[in-house]
């Protein structure tokens, strides 16, 4: 007769525990990241130095697209982990904005812009080509400048949304500087852009500038 602790239906599986990310604070979840081997405490410890020593994970993002000179305390596999992930979610929100989705929700547009232009040490220059029903055709980075200033061609500009048969352009760039104010040569560019498209029948909807703080929009301060 065999012994009942060796009876298959008195047998339980251990639980099971699911990993809650939406529940682990900023250093749980960065210790995860880039400490995946060690205890829970040891990372998450580690984890807080880091956060300290570069003033929370904006610093830390920016940190790790520097040189290994410039960002001591960081080492080249954690800011390789850190670049990798933040390309997830740039890749995450482009791919939320594929073609079909509408831009109804400003603040879609808003988290999208913010997120691939802000903190970029070079100014970009990006447009979102939409269609009669302002649904997203292309999301494309058409200029990079410098650390102050990219030209742009509105004529590149108009060829391209024509060629996609956009009806309507929404346009960001970024101020490297973290100053979000336009400039008076982002007002000028902004008035011979909506020419150009005009001649085309395609409307400029907004122009973004991208800085530190939340964008800013050139059509709500009267702009276009």
């Amino acid at each position: 007769m065999k012994p009942d602790s060796l009876r298959a239906d008195s047998y339980q599986k251990p639980a099971v525990t699911r990993l809650q990310p939406g529940l682990l604070s900023d250093a749980e979840l960065l210790g995860k990241l880039l400490y995946p081997g060690n205890p829970r405490a040891q990372s998450t410890q580690q984890a807080e130095h880091l956060l300290q020593c570069f003033d929370g994970l904006r610093g830390l993002q920016i940190a790790s697209c520097m040189s290994a000179d410039d960002r001591e305390g960081l080492d080249d596999h954690s800011a390789t982990q850190i670049r990798l992930a933040q390309e997830l979610v740039q890749r995450q929100l482009k791919q939320s904005l594929k073609r079909g989705v509408s831009l109804t929700n400003p603040a879609m547009t808003l988290e999208y812009l913010q997120t691939v232009l802000q903190d970029r040490n070079r100014e970009i220059f990006t447009c979102l080509f939409l269609d009669t029903r302002h649904r997203v055709i292309a999301s494309e980075d058409l200029f990079q400048g410098s650390i102050d200033g990219a030209y742009v061609y509105p004529r590149v500009v108009a060829e391209r949304a024509l060629r996609l048969s956009a009806a309507a352009v929404i346009v960001a760039h970024n101020h490297p500087s973290g100053v979000s104010e336009p400039s008076l040569a982002d007002q000028a560019i902004t008035r011979r852009l909506k020419e150009a498209l005009l001649l085309l029948e395609i409307r400029l909807l907004d122009h973004f500038v991208v800085g530190d703080g939340p964008p800013v929009s050139m059509a709500s301060r009267g702009m276009l």
